[in-house]
């Protein structure tokens, strides 16, 4: 699976409106706005992390959006008393899932994040009906937690 990672910065905002996910409810992922806000909140506060264009060709497919995580009063108890990482972003055109591209970016993403920020557990939302994006985190090492905020179950993968 080939593929290429580039970072996002505000002049991407305008490619994230041209992936296809017209498929996803944007109460599962959020809008490319939030996205981009996001991105823009990271860089003024130095927040550390990676916020990613997925290319295949040179097209833009996706983004993700991995790191520090800001704590929230929702976080499951066992994430407020260390720092980690927050998936708050992750999204792939309709057009190129189901092809393993998922795993590979997120895995990768992960190891650059790890590689130039340091080792620390990873926590994601995922939103209660989104039952092919639970089946995803489960296989890739994330289990689910009691815990909730608004609509989404907490997912937390430990350090290996």
């Amino acid at each position: 699976m080939e593929f290429e990672l580039t970072e996002l910065g505000p002049e991407t905002a305008e490619q994230l409106r041209e992936i296809d996910r017209g498929d996803v409810p944007e109460a599962f992922v959020g809008s490319c706005e939030t996205m981009q806000a996001h991105i823009e909140y990271g860089a003024e506060h130095g927040c550390v992390g990676h916020s990613y264009g997925i290319r295949q060709n040179g097209k833009l497919v996706g983004f993700i959006l991995l790191g520090e995580a800001i704590p929230w009063e929702t976080d499951p108890p066992e994430m407020q008393a260390r720092p980690f990482y927050r998936l708050m972003h992750f999204v792939l055109d309709r057009r190129v899932r189901g092809q393993g591209l998922g795993g590979a970016v997120l895995e990768e993403t992960i190891r650059a994040v790890r590689r130039d920020f340091g080792d620390r557990p990873i926590a994601v939302g995922c939103h209660r009906d989104n039952h092919a994006a639970e089946r995803f985190y489960a296989r890739h090492g994330f289990r689910k937690t009691p815990y909730m905020e608004s609509e989404d179950w907490y997912w937390i993968r430990e350090i290996p």
